[in-house]
C-alpha cells in the first residue's frame, strides 16, 4: 500500500508550453493535471471535444490558475495530423514539452485507419511519427524535450516486417507490441537525429508500467464490449497494492522523463518496483528490441513512405 504514497516534484514549468496526446483520461489526464499544477501552459489535442472539455474541467478543479487549450487532433487520420500541425505552426509559439501518451491497444478484429493502416500501428507509431514532423519547427524553436509513452509490450514480440499493417495475419497482442517497438525505435532515433543534424531536441522513453485505465477497458470504438481479464486483475491487484501501480503513479515515468533535469536523452524511465510494473519512477535498461539503431533507420524510412512526411 506505500506505493500509493509515491510522487515526485516537478520543476517549476511557468515558462514551459506543453503538448501531450492522449490527455483526456486515464493516466494522459494525470500528466495533463500535474502539469498544469506545476504551471506549464497545456495544448490539450483531442479527438472527442466533448471528452476533452470534461476534462479540462477535471483539471481546473485541481489547478484553478490552469493555463490549457483544446485543439482537434486524431491521430488515426494523417489529414488532421497535418491540420493540427497547421494550426500550430501558425499560432507560432515555441513547444518545451511534447509527451506522446496516447495509444489504442487490442482491438479483437483488425481495424484501419482513414488512411489504411493497421489502427494500433497507424495510431500509435504512424501518427505520432507525423505529428512530431508537422511540429518540429515549435520543437526546434523551444528546444523541446520529447518523451515517448511505451509499454512494457515493446519488451515482447518483434517488428513483423514481412506484414507491417498485418493485412495477412493480424494477432491483437503482436500487433500492438509491434506498434510500440516502432515507436520506441522511433523514439530513440530522434534523438540521434536531432544530435547528427543539430535539431536542438532531446528525446527519451518511458513507460507507466501496469494500471487500472481504460486502455484494456470495454470499448465500444474498437469493437470490445466488455472489459478483457486482464484489466480485471489489474483492478484487482492495484487496489490491493500488489505489483500494479495506480494511474497516479502509472504518470511519474513520463512526467518525470519529460521534465526533470536529470532526466537523459537516449534513456527510458519506468516504475522501479517488481518487473518495472509499479513503483515510483527510474531509468530502466532500453528494451532489447530498441538496440538496434539498424532497426531504427529502417523503421523511419518505412514511416516516412507510408505517411509522405520528412524531417527536413
Amino acid at each position: 500500500m506505500a506505493r500509493r504514497n509515491i510522487d515526485i516534484t516537478l520543476p517549476p514549468l511557468d515558462k514551459r508550453r506543453a503538448v501531450v496526446t492522449g490527455g483526456s483520461d486515464g493516466i494522459g489526464l494525470r500528466i495533463v493535471t500535474r502539469l498544469a499544477l506545476a504551471g506549464a501552459e497545456l495544448v490539450l489535442p483531442a479527438r472527442n471535444m466533448r471528452k476533452a472539455e470534461a476534462a479540462v474541467t477535471r483539471v481546473l478543479e485541481k489547478a484553478p490558475d490552469a493555463r490549457i487549450s483544446i485543439l482537434p487532433l486524431d491521430l488515426s487520420s494523417l489529414e488532421s495530423i497535418a491540420q493540427f500541425g497547421d494550426d500550430m505552426v501558425r499560432d507560432g509559439r515555441p513547444i518545451h514539452l511534447l509527451i506522446n501518451n496516447a495509444g489504442v491497444m487490442t482491438p479483437p478484429m483488425r481495424q484501419t485507419t482513414r488512411d489504411g493502416f493497421e489502427l494500433q500501428f497507424g495510431t500509435n507509431h504512424l501518427g505520432h511519427f507525423a505529428l512530431v514532423s508537422h511540429l518540429l519547427p515549435l520543437l526546434r524553436a523551444g528546444r523541446a524535450r520529447v518523451t515517448s509513452q511505451l509499454s512494457v509490450a515493446a519488451n515482447q514480440g518483434s517488428i513483423n516486417w514481412a506484414d507491417i499493417n498485418w493485412e495477412n495475419s493480424y494477432d491483437g497482442m503482436r500487433a500492438y507490441s509491434h506498434s510500440k517497438i516502432a515507436f520506441g525505435l522511433f523514439g530513440l532515433e530522434l534523438d540521434r537525429r536531432s544530435r547528427a543534424h543539430d535539431w536542438g531536441i532531446t528525446s527519451n522513453l518511458s513507460h507507466p508500467g501496469i494500471a487500472p485505465t481504460s486502455l484494456l477497458s470495454a470499448r465500444d470504438e474498437i469493437g470490445r464490449s466488455e472489459d478483457t481479464v486482464s484489466v480485471r486483475v489489474i483492478r484487482w491487484a492495484s487496489k490491493r497494492g500488489i505489483v500494479a501501480g495506480t494511474p497516479e503513479t502509472a504518470a511519474l515515468p513520463a512526467l518525470y522523463a519529460a521534465t526533470s533535469p536529470d532526466a537523459v536523452a537516449g534513456r527510458l524511465y519506468a516504475p522501479r518496483g517488481i518487473g518495472h510494473l509499479g513503483g515510483g519512477p527510474a531509468e530502466q535498461k532500453v528494451f532489447s528490441r530498441l538496440r538496434s539503431e539498424e532497426d531504427a533507420r529502417r523503421i523511419w524510412q518505412v514511416s516516412e513512405k507510408l505517411t509522405g512526411v520528412t524531417f527536413s
